[in-house]
């Protein structure tokens, strides 16, 4: 024996301590190696390489192939080293779920399925045994579609995907549909890719919604629309097909992506649309059977799978912004005539009126323009009043055409809702659906029945005076006119209307006549200026030397004189004219000194002709 052996060094003590106790390897919380040293009854007795013995009870193996014998090294999961009684507290339950638990955790890392059996019902779902290890399975989970009866998968072992896995708390969430999901898609991916768009394949109907039909068709399903069940309009996909059917279908459409499949069963007969422009030509008459209402008309079934549309304007000729449920029913034959044929589109448009006497085309037949109608006022508008000429129809009084000598806007205040009056048709277009009438052209024009004619000479009536003229009227029947200051008088002194007063009878020239606006213009100062004008061409000029007072003199002496105690009488314009216009009275004084010019020139040279005369005297003497 050496001298290194028989004096070991402290190191050599120390690493000879740690191997005899294993201290440096075990720890409490861990699955530890344990040799079977013994059996005694319902235990074992295990040595796991400490100085200290633990005993398991024999209840914990019965899930072993084997059952342990002395010698057997099996694996334990270490609680505690040593409790009171100076023995190591081991369990081999503990040690098989904490080997779950690492094989759990593995699996869920690499997204792996795992083994395990349903064993209860709790709340929302049941529980679900991996290995020593409960795991809970929503109900939503457990298979592709909701299952009513469990029992026939309780306690038997299938695989389970791990959703959610939390081993702090303990908690693992599984699925058995997301397994499901996972063999039906590659089973899907299979049967898709032996399908082909086009492709004629019978199936089941396995469910009915509102939009349209599941159709099984061996492993997948596919929809089929309602608007592809058939070329007549469809409310309802229970009117084609009922659950439980075998259905004869097409493959419309199929999407890779998601693997979807559209199918279709009108495709698998002939399209009617085909060929129906020339069935259906424009003017053509048809009966047909109302198949559907809505706001804006209503689709009438020509037939099987052609249908038209009768819009809301093409139902009645005078019933406007009616729902169409008031005109037509759903079911209800009607007689309908084709207005457009759009086989593109696959629209046919419809019209009802059309069917019908057109009643502005018979009113316009029986009342010509100038028929006189009567009728009841059925509504007064801001623009004119809407007159009854029968059941249907209604004519109009615009505002312009209710009287000739009050404003529209005063006239219309006279009318009520209700009264019976009469008018005369002015015109009818079928086109536009308008009947226009007057009440003030029964009456006639007041202006056609006077004859007037500019230049010609009124005697008028004041009515009303203001600053800025006087309002006249003259005629019969009777016209208004406003004489404006400025042409009240030559002399500009006398261009006052306070000089006047209500009832005065005055004369004025006609200076302006328009039948359009219907206005007329009289001045008197215009009156005066064509007086003198014609005295002068009477009685003398400027040139034989008699004076201004001598020639107006001489045309008093014919009998003039006895109208001239009457004062000169105006007639007041259409409407009247504004005292403030300062371009007006501009263009007024312009007017004058124009006017006055040949006067001024005249009473200008007459003293020169008198100096003239006197001086020739003088010389004779």
């Amino acid at each position: 024996m050496s001298t290194e052996t028989m004096n070991p060094s402290t190191d050599d003590f120390a690493a000879m301590f740690e191997e005899s106790t294993g201290a440096s390897t075990l720890q409490e919380g861990r699955v530890v190696p344990a040799t079977v040293i013994g059996v005694s009854g319902d235990f074992l007795t295990l040595d796991v390489g400490l100085k200290v013995e633990g005993r398991v009870p024999m209840k914990e193996f019965l899930l072993e192939d084997e059952k342990p014998k002395a010698g057997d090294i099996v694996e334990v999961y270490l609680d505690r080293i040593e409790n009171l009684m100076g023995e190591a507290v081991l369990s081999r339950d503990k040690a098989r779920r904490e080997e779950s638990w690492i094989k759990l955790e593995d699996s869920y890392n690499k997204d792996e399925p795992v083994k395990g059996a349903i064993s209860g019902r709790v709340k929302g779902g049941f529980t679900v045994d991996l290995g020593g290890v409960n795991a809970f399975l929503p109900g939503s989970q457990v298979d592709i579609r909701p299952v009513r009866d469990v029992g026939p998968l309780m306690g038997e072992v299938q695989p389970f995907q791990i959703l959610k896995l939390d081993r702090a708390r303990g908690n693992i969430v599984v699925s058995r549909r997301a397994i499901l999901e996972e063999s039906r898609a590659e089973q899907r991916a299979e049967i898709v890719d032996a399908m082909n768009e086009g492709d004629t394949r019978e199936g089941v109907v396995k469910n009915i919604t509102d939009y349209g039909a599941f159709v099984d068709l061996g492993g997948i399903d596919g929809l089929l629309h309602v608007t592809d069940m058939s070329w007549k309009r469809i409310n309802h996909p229970s009117q084609v097909v009922n659950v439980g059917d075998t259905v004869k279908v097409q493959i419309i459409k199929i999407n890779q992506d998601t693997q979807r499949i559209s199918l279709g069963m009108k495709q698998l007969e002939s399209d009617p649309w085909e060929g129906v422009e020339s069935k259906y030509m424009v003017g053509t008459r048809l009966t047909g059977q109302v198949t559907n209402i809505t706001d804006y008309g209503a689709f009438v079934e020509l037939e099987d799978g052609v249908e038209g549309l009768i819009h809301v304007s093409e139902m009645s000729w005078t019933k406007k912004n009616v729902h169409p449920g008031k005109i037509v029913s759903t079911s209800q034959e009607v007689t309908v005539e084709v207005l457009d044929v759009d086989s593109d589109k696959r629209r046919i448009s419809l019209g009802l009126k059309q069917t019908q006497d057109n009643p502005w085309s018979a009113f316009m037949a029986e009342h010509p323009a100038g028929t006189e109608v009567e009728g009841e006022v059925r509504g007064i508008t801001e623009f004119g009043l809407f007159i009854g000429l029968g059941p249907e129809l209604d004519g109009m009084v615009h505002i312009n055409d209710i009287a000739w000598d009050v404003p529209g806007e005063q006239a219309i205040a006279n009318f009520n809702k209700g009264d019976v009056v009469r008018a005369k048709v002015l015109d009818v277009d079928t086109e536009k659906e308008r009947i226009s009438l007057g009440i003030k052209q029964l009456a006639g024009d007041p202006m056609s029945d006077m004859a007037l004619r500019r230049g010609e000479v009124v005697t008028c009536t004041v009515t009303e005076v203001t600053s800025g003229g006087i309002e006249v009227s003259f005629g019969e029947p009777a016209m208004t006119a406003f004489i404006r200051r400025s042409d009240l008088s030559r002399d500009r002194s006398e261009q006052r209307p306070e000089r006047f007063s209500v009832g005065d009878k005055v004369d004025a020239k006609v200076t302006q006549l328009d039948t359009k606006s219907r206005r007329v213009s009289v001045s008197i100062k215009a009156l005066e200026i064509s007086e003198e004008q014609e005295a002068v061409k009477q009685y003398g000029s400027a040139d034989s030397g008699a004076s201004l007072g001598d020639i107006l003199g001489a045309a008093l002496a014919t009998g003039e004189a006895a109208e001239a105690d009457e004062k000169p009488k105006a007639k007041k314009a259409a409407t009247k004219a504004k005292p403030a216009d300062e371009a007006e009275a501009a263009a007024d004084d312009a007017e004058e000194a124009e006017e006055r010019a040949p006067a001024k020139k005249a009473a200008a040279k007459k003293p020169a002709a008198k100096k003239s005369t006197a001086k020739k005297d003088d010389d004779g003497e």
